[in-house]
């Protein structure tokens, strides 16, 4: 989702020198194709990742090669091309445990080993390239491309008569084109010096629960949002942990010169504008 989107987006900054490299092309747990790759290159977005955060739990070592230790491989090859790099993680560092927005130097404590090994890579992204390394915390991500919350509860939506989502789960639903044009601006500004290296956090403004996310897409969708049906995290028991506070604070972006996101629910109105997102309403009206 946030690969193509941000590739869209420079594209129509006017970005011509762009390298878009999918897993077939580059396997970031290669140091010596990782190095190949960053050469000659001034900004560095990465965006793979293990994202199967319940996998993690079974398969913790292969998701930290990726979400971990590659950072590191990258982080090396940038020191050594002089190239900034900008690495995506999550809100799964922080222990999602606070009533308040957890600003972007808030303790971190991963509540799974998806966030565990995310946390990692922040902190070898620290070691390794602390004065042009950007970490950019997103969450609750959905977009036109790939399989994410929002196309699914639209393709539920013309399957069954309700649904039912959590309600006790409170983040921030972010559309991966504000977090691209996001990236871009912070790319921009750090290649300019004007970006303190560091972590921020990438998220739309506000906040909500998972059930108040579905009521918006149907909602918006053209569709009864009364259809949506609020339950608990422990009506649905998953290997992984999910904190029940994920909502971040936007506070660095200012001394970088970039503005903060949106809030979330004129993100998802535009975003459901999109062709893909229409097809799939039209089909839930039927």
């Amino acid at each position: 989702m946030l690969g193509r989107d941000l590739c869209a987006v420079l594209a129509q900054a006017g970005e011509g020198r762009v390298t878009a490299a999918d897993r077939a092309a580059l396997d970031v747990t290669d140091a010596s194709a990782v190095r190949a790759a960053v050469a000659g290159h001034d900004v560095v977005v990465n965006c793979a990742a293990y994202t199967n955060v319940d996998g993690a739990e079974s398969e913790a070592s292969r998701a930290d090669a990726v979400n971990g230790h590659a950072v590191a491989l990258l982080a090396d090859a940038c020191a050594s091309s002089g190239a900034r790099l900008l690495q995506l993680s999550t809100d799964y560092v922080l222990p999602g445990t606070s009533p308040d927005p957890q600003p972007e130097d808030a303790p971190t404590a991963p509540p799974n080993a998806y966030g565990r090994g995310k946390l990692l890579g922040e902190r070898l992204l620290a070691q390794r390239l602390p004065e042009a390394g950007y970490v950019v915390r997103t969450a609750w991500l959905y977009g036109e491309h790939g399989g994410n919350f929002v196309a699914t509860m639209l393709r539920l939506a013309a399957e069954r008569p309700t649904v039912d989502v959590v309600d006790d789960q409170h983040g921030q639903p972010t559309w991966t084109l504000p977090l691209a044009r996001q990236l871009v601006a912070l790319g921009r500004s750090a290649m300019a010096g004007e970006a303190p290296p560091g972590v921020y956090h990438g998220t739309s403004s506000g906040r909500t629960t998972w059930h108040g996310l579905a009521r918006a897409v149907f909602t918006h969708a053209g569709l009864d949002p009364e259809r949506v049906r609020p339950t608990t995290t422990a009506a649905f028991p998953r290997p992984a942990v999910r904190p029940a506070y994920s909502v971040l604070a936007h506070g660095r972006w200012a001394a970088a010169g970039v503005a903060a996101q949106p809030d979330w629910e004129e993100s998802l109105s535009l975003a459901l504008r999109r062709p893909a997102f229409q097809a799939l309403a039209a089909r839930a009206r039927g």
